[in-house]
């Protein structure tokens, strides 16, 4: 399986593709801190804040394990409703991470001495 790392780092996001034959990001859960040098990001460090499986729906914070479940949502991650007070019932996946999440949403908690797009080898494109 492949994992989809999205990395943001204020106003610069980089998506980094990366196996899962190292499983050591497997078990965490949104919220937690790992080691950028898992996906090829030496001397960062990483904090997971969300994701989405491999149907499209969202993890949310609140939901333990790793499963899915339909819960009645009134407002947050998965659920946008347009009128105040307005509930729905929605499919969410649980906050930790799987064999069937897909991406994976990060931020990066501590810099290391590259810039993430140098380490990536990512050029960026001049506007003329």
């Amino acid at each position: 399986m492949v994992f989809k790392v999205v990395v943001s780092d204020k106003e610069e996001s980089h998506q980094i593709e990366f196996d899962d034959a190292n499983k050591k990001i497997i078990g965490l859960s949104i919220g937690d801190d790992f080691d950028g040098g898992i996906i090829g990001l030496d001397g960062y460090d990483l904090k997971i804040t969300g994701g989405s499986d491999k149907n499209g729906f969202t993890m949310r914070k609140d939901v333990f394990g790793s499963g899915r479940i339909k819960s009645l949502l009134t407002d947050g991650v998965g659920y946008k409703p347009k009128s105040k007070g307005t509930k729905r019932r929605k499919t969410v996946r649980g906050k930790t991470i799987s064999d069937d999440i897909v991406q994976i949403n990060t931020v990066v908690v501590s810099a290391g001495n590259k810039k993430i797009a140098d380490i990536l080898n990512t050029e960026d494109e001049e506007e003329e």
